[in-house]
């Protein structure tokens, strides 16, 4: 007969810092929930250009429900239903989708939304717009799409020290919304000393949730060893926090969830702090908090940097189907 060894006790004097603001932002929330809804009102399959989302787990959660992602229109039966991604769309896609009869629910941010009308006002002013993003991004191609022949795309200070543009007296710029404050307000300042008449949006076009989490790395940094951030490797504004963070000289890793931290990253680590990008679910960060505690932080401290509360309303034509369904069971 064996006899059972008790585990050794895990010393638990190590410490987590949980961040907040973290996880899904409105626009997020706003996505997953028209993909939902749509399910739930007409059942499947309900189409779905890109991810709704730029995180695994999300996407295949929502796969699982019954949406059926694809990657370009054509992939979709004439007629039937299809979302547009939180990403936003070029008019290119909108006017295919019109051509094909499909019926659309536009899943785009409000906020990404926003910065499309910005690069359409400056277009018919006659402008050339330099947008700031990220190359291959899904929202920058949907952006770009708006004034393709009027707009440039860069990605750096030496990409604006390279412009050449057909009247320097009118020029204007946009960003994507999930860019680094720091390399932006560098990128802006260098185009402000090129153009010195440059025109850009009434208000920063990177959004809220992006600007909250970068300042919370920010804030979190001095105090302690390692960061950890939940998010999808494709997921821009998690990327970003990675990156802000290694620049104050902290590592930081970005993990799809639990299952990707490496021990070696731990090793003499006593204060972790953990938060997760805008499209990444709650319950991946409590599963991660789990296996840190097994890890032996037993110590776990939230830091709120600042309070959010925003929130965006349905695209019109679900919010219409919704309330006449709701009115008719009444």
């Amino acid at each position: 007969m064996s006899t059972r060894v008790p585990a050794p006790l895990v010393a638990c004097d190590k410490k987590i810092i949980l961040l907040r603001p973290r996880g899904f932002c409105a626009g997020v929330v706003r996505a997953i929930d028209v993909v939902k809804i749509a399910l739930d009102l007409y059942g499947p399959p309900i189409y779905v250009r890109k991810e709704i989302v730029h995180n695994r787990h999300v996407v295949e959660e929502l796969r699982g429900n019954g949406a059926i992602f694809i990657e370009e229109l054509d992939e979709v039966p004439a007629g039937a239903r299809v979302i547009f991604s939180a990403h936003g769309v070029s008019p290119a896609v909108r006017s295919q989708a019109r051509e094909r009869n499909l019926q659309v629910i536009d899943a785009t941010c409000p906020l990404v939304t926003k910065v499309h009308l910005e690069a359409v006002k400056f277009a018919k002013k006659g402008y050339t717009i330099v947008l700031i993003g990220h190359k291959d991004h899904d929202e920058v191609i949907g952006t770009l799409g708006e004034a393709p022949e009027s707009t440039v795309l860069v990605s750096t200070v030496e990409d604006v020290d390279r412009l050449n543009v057909k009247d320097p007296e009118r020029v204007s710029f946009i960003t994507q919304t999930t860019l680094s404050l720091d390399e932006t307000k560098d990128i802006v300042a260098r185009l402000r000393d090129r153009f010195p008449k440059i025109q850009g949006p009434a208000a920063q076009d990177i959004c809220y949730a992006t600007e909250n989490r970068q300042l919370a790395v920010k804030a979190v940094a001095p105090l302690c060893q390692v960061l950890l951030v939940v998010g999808s490797q494709n997921s821009s504004n998690s990327r970003r926090l990675v990156e802000v963070c290694q620049k104050t000289g902290v590592p930081a890793y970005l993990i799809d969830d639990l299952r990707e931290i490496q021990p070696e990253w731990l090793n003499g680590v006593d204060t972790v702090a953990l938060t997760a990008g805008a499209s990444a679910p709650e319950n991946l960060v409590q599963e991660l908090i789990g296996s840190l505690r097994a890890r032996g932080f037993g110590q776990l401290e939230e830091m709120e940097i600042k309070e959010e509360d925003v929130r965006f309303n349905l695209p019109s034509e679900l919010g219409r189907t919704a309330r006449l369904q709701t009115v008719a069971r009444i």
